[in-house]
């Protein structure tokens, strides 16, 4: 099949999640009236679809899609995927080796070894817009900011690892899908991009996913 030809009849666009929105459209028919969801944010076309997810306390880079293949390209383990998360605690070179080397987590009832990632201490505090809910100060104890890089996203993943290693997640930011990053995105803003942003995930070959 033509590539190109698939990519121009579809539209994929860029956003920056907010803080408490969910990365759906609808409710799925439970009483969630008071939940946020993203057609609030943008009137994205019909059939438009989140690419992954993130939770409704996480930040940052989602992408959406009208084309379900693209989607499924992106979920299928190959891409990798960077958060920067804030926790509690100086999170120490330990810990650090360990979630790189994979940590057990819970995941649908049982107990899941998550496999090897990138892990990286942040030097600096990234400048992130300050989140809608107040994260707490200094004033109960020092934080750290880490990058964890994956391939896999298991639900609350990167949570549940920095849990795992005694130092819980106190903000999520996703910074990066495959070649996309944030950038300089602002919350809630919304981009459509053309078909040759994206590019590098359509020509993916079939032995790397």
């Amino acid at each position: 099949m033509n590539s190109n030809i698939q990519e121009n009849e579809h539209e994929h666009f860029l956003l920056y999640k907010p803080y408490g929105y969910l990365s759906q459209f609808v409710n799925n028919g439970q009483k969630q009236s008071s939940k946020k969801l993203l057609g609030e944010l943008y009137k994205f076309p019909e059939g438009t679809m989140s690419i992954g997810r993130l939770d409704e306390k996480s930040e940052g880079l989602l992408l959406l899609t009208t084309d379900g293949k693209l989607s499924n390209r992106i979920n299928s383990g190959a891409i990798e995927k960077e958060y920067y998360a804030q926790v509690d605690g100086e999170i120490t070179p330990e810990a650090i080796i360990e979630m790189a080397n994979g940590v057990k987590i819970g995941f649908d009832g049982k107990k899941y070894n998550t496999k090897t990632c990138k892990v990286v201490k942040l030097d600096t505090v990234p400048k992130f817009p300050e989140r809608s809910k107040k994260i707490r100060d200094d004033r109960h104890g020092p934080t750290s900011w880490v990058s964890i890089t994956l391939k896999e996203g298991k639900f609350r993943q990167v949570r549940k690892m920095t849990s795992a290693v005694g130092f819980p997640t106190l903000r999520l930011v996703r910074v990066r899908v495959g070649n996309i990053k944030l950038d300089t995105l602002n919350v809630g803003e919304v981009k459509q991009v053309d078909p040759t942003s994206i590019k590098y995930f359509y020509n993916l070959s079939s032995n790397s996913i």
